[in-house]
């Protein structure tokens, strides 16, 4: 391997960078395992990382892959992508249900403090703006095309307190439940 693609590779890890993913792989000779540059284990020492350009030539060196990263699914997304594809489809398909940093670091198999990092670093907004996010474009679509009451949307996207979802929906779209409703009916009468 030559030494530069070695200290390009190498930086990537330090960095975590997402560049030599699915290009490179690194066989840890301390723990026999190889990994993606990005994975979020502990940083090897350079003298412990051997450069593969293949799964395979990895895995007849004896390097089994890593649990955490798993270079041996291929996928167009590194740990961090795949991460924040997680939470997000957690967030889609359960934000009616209380969702925590903490359910779904363990639900994810990480730490809540990494899951938040990496969320907001990539996606410019945390989880839980993500959730509110998804809570107020589902409960204006329910306001208008359903004939559901406030209290019954606040209650079907996650609220449990109908006062508390008329106030969060103000705050986020500047105005009340009820006045959304009516001005979006009137919208379709016209």
């Amino acid at each position: 391997m030559k030494e530069d693609i070695f200290h390009a590779v190498y930086e990537a890890v330090l960095t975590r960078s997402e560049r030599y993913d699915g290009l490179y792989y690194t066989g840890i000779v301390s723990t026999k395992i190889f990994c993606c540059p990005s994975c979020r284990s502990r940083i090897p020492k350079p003298e412990n990382v051997r450069i593969y350009s293949d799964i395979e030539a990895a895995r007849q060196a004896g390097f089994r892959p890593c649990k955490r990263c798993k270079p041996e699914i291929s996928e167009p997304y590194g740990p961090d992508r795949r991460l924040v594809q997680n939470v997000t489809e957690i967030i889609r398909t359960r934000y009616h249900e209380p969702i925590t940093l903490q359910l779904l670091g363990t639900d994810l198999h990480t730490s809540p403090y990494h899951l938040q990092r990496v969320y907001k670093q990539l996606t410019g907004i945390t989880p839980a703006q993500m959730l509110l996010q998804t809570r107020m474009n589902t409960a204006k679509r329910m306001l208008v095309e359903t004939t559901l009451s406030i209290t019954e949307v606040a209650l079907k996207i996650g609220f449990s307190s109908p006062s508390y979802f008329s106030s969060t929906f103000q705050t986020y779209t500047g105005i009340t439940p009820s006045t959304y409703k009516q001005q979006k009916e009137f919208q379709n009468e016209a």
